[in-house]
């Protein structure tokens, strides 16, 4: 059973303009070493940078919480498998609600192009 969506669409300017602006600092508050290590190995790491904003927004969406005290940026993170596939790693008040809400787990879609970067979380039950 679906307790949850959410969605974002994001231009990949705003994300690398903040980039650009604060460097370090920006991807630290938003992103684990992992995710800012995957994304930095890209030539142009903007869009990746721009999909896991977009993962998180829409993460927080699908909680219904939006992103604030009860969901933090680093609350989440975004894995990759072999394939390429995305998955959705909870830490601190993101574990919480996972239990708080009875879900079994977050479910993600990432696509971006060279302006725009789109996620969809599912926030899946443990009931069925």
């Amino acid at each position: 059973m679906i307790l949850g969506v959410g969605i974002d669409l994001i231009e990949v300017e705003r994300i690398q303009a903040s980039y650009k602006r604060f460097g370090e600092r920006f991807l630290n508050r938003i992103l684990h070493p992992a995710e800012i290590a995957y994304c930095l190995t890209h030539k142009e790491p903007a869009p990746f940078l721009a999909a896991r904003f977009a993962a998180k927004e829409a993460i927080s969406k699908a909680f219904g919480t939006g992103i604030g005290a009860q969901l933090g940026w680093l609350d989440m993170e975004v894995g990759r498998r072999e394939s390429g596939e995305p998955f959705v790693v909870l830490h601190g008040n993101g574990l919480k609600l996972l239990e708080e809400r009875r879900a079994r787990a977050v479910l993600l879609s990432l696509s971006h192009t060279q302006s725009h970067a789109t996620a969809v979380a599912i926030l899946e039950s443990l009931h069925s």
